[in-house]
């Protein structure tokens, strides 16, 4: 197994810089809360975690299959609970596609892979919230 650590060192009021693969990311929480808003929320990275990590496995599945995909976008929708400790109870990722001739079944296919068998952070989410997902094709 391997071990993986993120440092994220305190800057002032709420505001932390954290390095993340040689990336330079600053979280922050909104100025009614003592932050000064110079970063996203911490929370609403799982979600850019969800989407980044299942984009790259359906865009690179979708290349081998020599799928001509002109334009890609994954949104990630989440319910949050009303009670303290606010979590996310579900997230719904909707995938939608752009091109020419797109075939619907390898589509479904690389999305099917990405969320059972590649995406490392649907397959944690999984364990803690119910996922779900949505298609859209767009042929140009």
């Amino acid at each position: 197994m391997d071990k993986i650590t993120v440092n994220a060192d305190w800057i002032d009021g709420m505001a932390f810089e954290a390095d993340v693969n040689g990336h330079k990311i600053i979280i922050d929480a909104e100025d009614n809360v003592g932050g000064t808003n110079r970063g996203p929320r911490p929370k609403p990275l799982m979600l850019l975690a969800l989407a980044g990590c299942t984009g790259m496995d359906v865009i690179s599945i979708l290349k081998k299959m020599r799928e001509n995909v002109k334009k890609f976008r994954v949104s990630v929708e989440a319910l949050q609970t009303d009670e303290h400790p606010k979590h996310y109870a579900e997230m719904k990722v909707i995938y939608e596609f752009w091109g020419n001739n797109l075939n619907p079944d390898n589509v479904k296919k690389a999305v099917t892979l990405s969320d059972t068998r590649y995406c490392g952070v649907s397959a944690s989410y999984r364990k803690a919230m119910n996922l779900s997902h949505e298609i859209v094709i767009h042929n140009e």
